[in-house]
């Protein structure tokens, strides 16, 4: 078993995962880090660790931690457990968003982004002022958003625009 860190001089404790995996398969992984972010348990899980753990944990868990596991066992603190599963929701509402934006919309959103008004868009689709204002209305309806400053802050944090 190898308890690892993430911030390591050289590598990276996500970079060095898969490689000590690969070349030592049967080794159970425990990321013993500062790093309290969902971003970063996912980011090592998904390279192959078996458990995630912050270094201010009791000792009682750590402990809890190590023999699960050494045990062959995944190990997360409840709470985290909690906050990755929102994390979740929240990446299958963005894909699902992703997909259900036609191509148009799609289209409509990122001259929307790059600040291209109603009419210019109108002008450069060849669309009438009205069809492109239905598909403002109907890329926020499913965005659910309320206005354009929150349309444009979505569509750049879920990636849907650049």
């Amino acid at each position: 078993m190898l308890l690892l860190d993430i911030q390591l001089p050289g590598k990276t404790g996500d970079e060095l995962a898969p490689i000590i995996l690969r070349k030592y398969p049967g080794i159970r992984i425990l990321t013993l880090t500062n790093f309290d972010s969902t971003l970063h348990v996912s980011n090592m899980l998904r390279q192959g660790v078996h458990g995630y753990l912050l270094k201010n944990a009791e000792e009682d868990v750590l402990i809890r931690a190590i023999e699960t596991v050494y045990r062959g066992e995944s190990f997360l603190e409840e709470s985290m457990k909690d906050r990755l599963h929102r994390l979740d929701i929240r990446i299958t509402r963005t894909v699902s968003t992703k997909s259900t934006l036609t191509p148009r919309e799609k289209e409509i959103l990122q001259l929307i982004v790059t600040g291209d008004t109603s009419q210019e868009i109108a002008e450069k689709l060849f669309l009438s002022l009205h069809t492109v204002e239905n598909y403002r209305t109907s890329i926020m309806l499913k965005l659910d958003v309320k206005n354009v400053a929150a349309l444009i802050r979505k569509a750049l944090r879920t990636g849907l625009a650049d």
